[in-house]
């Protein structure tokens, strides 16, 4: 559990909405805004946008991996930037490449496998997906009665 100012690109403004709402730590973010439509929710009473909102619940499930956190803005760069993307690496790659970037101070394997893991296990964040009536053109010809 992290203050919202451990959430990378989040600004003071937005903290204040956000705690003025009652979150206060990156756990509560994450948990408040897992599902589109809580999104949508907190956006409309914060004015934050949901797509900011998503990024930062992104952020928050990152941070909730034990051990993960000082080597973030080395996956960053390697493009892991939320669950579903760490989920899909090959731990023994993303450990020889962090072992090419940082040298010593690497996470061992074990370390890594236990991320990837933790990202198959725990990722719940919904990504907010269209229905078919709001994307097919043959639907959306067609009046509604």
């Amino acid at each position: 559990m992290k203050t919202l100012e451990y959430l990378r690109g989040i600004t003071a403004e937005e903290c204040t909405r956000l705690r003025d709402r009652g979150i206060r730590h990156s756990n509560q973010l994450l948990h408040a805004c897992t599902l589109h439509f809580d999104r949508d929710r907190i956006s409309r009473k914060t004015g934050i946008s949901t797509e900011r909102l998503l990024y930062f619940a992104h952020e928050c499930a990152l941070l909730e991996i034990s051990g993960m956190e000082r080597f973030l803005p080395v996956l960053r760069r390697f493009g892991v930037t939320d669950l579903k993307i760490l989920k899909k690496q090959d731990p023994a790659d993303l450990q020889a490449r962090l072992q090419e970037v940082i040298g010593v101070g690497t996470p061992t394997l074990p370390m890594v496998q236990y991320w990837v893991s933790q990202a198959r296990t725990c990722d719940m964040i919904e990504e907010y997906e269209p229905a078919a009536s709001e994307t097919s053109p043959s639907l959306l010809s067609q009046k509604v009665r």
